[in-house]
């Protein structure tokens, strides 16, 4: 008998571990069977004519477009070929990926199901020449991100712009890049390669510098009934908490209005310290703070505001956009968007359609997020245009658009130069465009920031 139970013992045991094997495997096959299938062991993978010749890197397939049918990438006679002009590769790597998949935010490995023509069902069997998986439309124009990697030169930094009544991501760019046909051989040890994986548009955060004062005001006006009308005054410099808090300048005595339009330090880290941290964070968090965005299912890195146990100089650091605060460009896009849209953000979307192999089209889905009350909402889209009528110049953007905006210029110790942001929205209805532009070590954000989207607002006039 006990020889008996410990049988049936057994028995239960490797039933067990066998369901429980299913199971991993079941999920493994759902959640990476299409990167198995894109391996390049996977050698029963044929075109018409020949087999696919990965090089031991992934298997791709489909075609990836701009909004107006240029192609960013499709497989040719078993080969992955990207648009013949040096300056698109570059300025659209991040958004469509490379060859080895290092570019983690890439449509290409996000999407390589889809474009394999891969499903957990049937798998795949048969890559059909160029025309095998599915094309995908991004709603990127491919000459607006030439315009911005031109403007970015050699500067680290990232661009990117939407137009916020549809939610189409019109231009997105990262750099450094490189040229995804010829990969360098040093972007190993080149520190011009540095980072050169990462999308700076989705996964990297900065420190927003003075385009934070946008996120102080709001607090301020959803806090102070007397928002209006409370003034502070500048000397240029200002001891907080035994620490000196300095200004670009001597401003005097300035509302909050007055105060956004010289980007006064003084006057908004004294407004920052009379909300507190408990105020500044619940508006910074209503605005999307601490909180993961979704393109399309990939992932955005969440922008930070952490003033847990924060001094009162500190915390007046923080409504400057000093401190720990760290922000990502989709984001301050998203908030620009937020803004002009009364405070209910369409959400963006780089995907215009996924056509697969039997003609099927399938289209995303508008969708909305609120990030701010409508009359808060309508107050900063006031003090932003009267920041670009009063500080920036009207006459610098094209005409009629009536853009509103907030530069940045954020120090980043290490004897490191400033990080420079531009930040806004058109808000003429009949030329919606958001924006968020920044420049690593580009110093001042009305030089270095500014002209990019200045450029990118011309070619869209």
């Amino acid at each position: 008998m006990r020889t008996q139970g410990w049988r049936s013992l057994t028995l239960y045991l490797l039933t067990g571990l066998f369901l429980l094997g299913m199971g991993v495997f079941l999920f493994r096959l759902v959640t990476e069977g299409d990167m198995w299938a894109m391996q390049p062991y996977n050698r029963h993978l044929k075109t018409e004519t020949t087999e696919v010749q990965a090089g031991g890197e992934a298997i791709w397939s489909g075609t990836i477009t701009d909004r107006s049918g240029v192609t960013l990438v499709q497989t040719q006679d078993g080969e992955r070929q990207y648009n013949d002009d040096l300056s698109i590769r570059k300025a659209t790597l991040h958004t469509v990926g490379d060859l080895k998949g290092s570019i983690s935010t890439g449509i290409q490995l996000q999407y390589r199901a889809q474009l394999l023509g891969y499903n957990p069902i049937t798998g795949v069997n048969q890559i059909q020449n160029s025309s095998s998986g599915s094309t995908i439309e991004l709603t990127l124009d491919a000459s607006l991100c030439q315009t911005a990697l031109q403007g970015l030169g050699n500067y680290k930094g990232a661009v990117i712009l939407m137009n916020y009544k549809t939610g189409d991501i019109l231009c997105k760019v990262s750099t450094p890049t490189f040229d995804p046909e010829n990969l360098p051989a040093d972007i190993e040890t080149n520190n011009q390669y540095k980072g050169a994986y990462y999308d700076r548009t989705l996964s990297v955060t900065y420190a927003p510098g003075s385009t934070f004062k946008v996120f102080t005001a709001a607090s301020a006006i959803q806090h102070f009934s007397d928002w209006d009308t409370r003034t502070y005054t500048c000397e240029g410099k200002e001891i907080i908490n035994g620490n000196p808090i300095t200004c670009m300048g001597t401003h005097g005595t300035l509302d909050i209005r007055q105060g956004l339009a010289v980007s006064c330090n003084i006057l908004y880290a004294d407004l920052a310290v009379d909300l507190g941290a408990v105020a500044l964070t619940d508006t910074c968090k209503q605005m999307g703070f601490d909180r993961n965005w979704d393109l399309d299912g990939i992932t955005v890195k969440a922008s930070r505001i952490n003033l847990d146990g924060a001094t009162e100089d500190e915390i007046g650091w923080a409504g400057i956009g000093q401190y720990t605060t760290e922000v990502t460009p989709y984001h301050m896009m998203l908030a620009a968007n937020a803004i002009a849209n009364g405070g209910r953000a369409v959400t963006p979307h780089i995907i215009s359609s996924i056509t697969d192999g039997n003609g099927i089209v399938s289209t995303p889905e508008t969708s909305y997020l609120t990030l701010l009350d409508s009359s808060t909402a309508a107050v900063l889209d006031e003090l932003m245009r009267n920041d670009v009528i009063v500080d920036y110049g009207d006459s610098n953007f094209p005409a009629g658009m009536e853009v509103c905006g907030k530069t940045g210029t954020a120090e980043v110790g290490d004897d490191k130069k400033d990080t420079a942001w531009f930040f806004g929205y058109c808000r003429n209805p009949d030329t919606p465009y958001a924006f968020a532009v920044v420049v690593e070590e580009g110093g001042y954000g009305r030089t270095a920031a500014m002209p990019i989207v200045i450029s990118l607002l011309q070619q869209l006039a």
